[in-house]
């Protein structure tokens, strides 16, 4: 029987292997290459080669994805519909100083719970705070927290760019890796493996007040999120307990001031 810390070091062995074909795949759907020596170093924002940030994350590259939001109506989606609509070619969910949140509440899309799987879309907020959740649960309906609430995986956003791009899980283990982190949960006590980029490095990245793109991959534990083309989070979960392997996808709008919640262009690709 191997010792528990070999047994800890082949499983960070494989989480930083599976990093590497998952971060392959995320340059290639970002339309980034390594730079080959003598060519394209230094070159754009943060002079790691490639585009400059912001870039699209391959819309036009649908192979294996659908359309989960036909861009006219709400057909296979669930929530509040005091809360949304579609609108414009959007999603769209607002809330007013009229009649405040008491609890988050979200937009379920119910055709389905993907496991593994690429989703992409594009989101604008105007206030306050969002996300889009994934292997998440529906939490059963109270009168006190309302009908339409989920725990789970989020990839968060807010206003103010403060959060936007980490891993957070809404009623649950809370701040899983923060933008720019290599984050790990397991037996042990959670902990950061490495570094991305720095979270403010990242936030430059990040549009206010406009349209951008989100792209999250989820490959069995190791979970991927990519803002504008550039990877903001990585978690690998082997909190066994704790973990959702699969579960529904969600989009948010939050308690607090009034504030308006777009989103567009959602695609999505189950791996079987």
């Amino acid at each position: 029987m191997t010792s528990r810390p070999f047994r800890s070091a082949i499983a960070l062995l494989v989480g930083f292997t599976a990093w590497g074909i998952v971060a392959d795949h995320v340059r290639a759907q970002a339309g980034q290459v390594p730079p080959v020596e003598g060519r394209g170093q230094g070159q754009g924002r943060g002079g790691r080669g490639g585009p400059p940030g912001g870039g699209p994350i391959a819309f036009d590259d649908h192979t294996g994805f659908r359309q989960i939001f036909d861009g006219k109506s709400l057909t296979g989606w669930d929530g509040d519909p005091s809360l949304w609509r579609a609108e414009g070619g959007a999603i769209v969910g607002e809330t007013t100083a009229a009649a405040p949140l008491k609890q988050n509440s979200f937009l379920i899309w119910r055709a389905g719970e993907p496991a593994d799987f690429e989703l992409k879309l594009e989101f604008r907020i105007n206030s306050t705070n969002s996300g889009v959740q994934y292997r998440s649960a529906q939490v059963p309906p109270s009168a006190e927290i309302g009908k339409w609430v989920l725990r789970g995986y989020q990839a968060d956003i807010d206003f103010e760019n403060q959060f936007t791009g980490m891993l957070y899980e809404e009623r649950g283990r809370a701040f899983l890796a923060p933008r720019g982190a290599f984050g790990y949960v397991g037996p042990n006590p959670r902990g950061q493996l490495g570094a991305l980029e720095s979270g403010d490095a990242l936030k430059a990245f990040i549009k206010q007040n406009d349209w951008n793109q989100f792209h999250v991959i989820a490959r069995g534990n190791m979970l991927v999120h990519v803002l504008n083309g550039h990877v903001t989070a990585l978690f690998l979960d082997d909190d066994v307990a704790g973990r959702s392997m699969r579960g529904l996808l969600g989009l948010q709008i939050h308690v607090g001031p009034p504030m308006k919640a777009e989103f567009r262009n959602l695609w999505l690709k189950e791996i079987k």
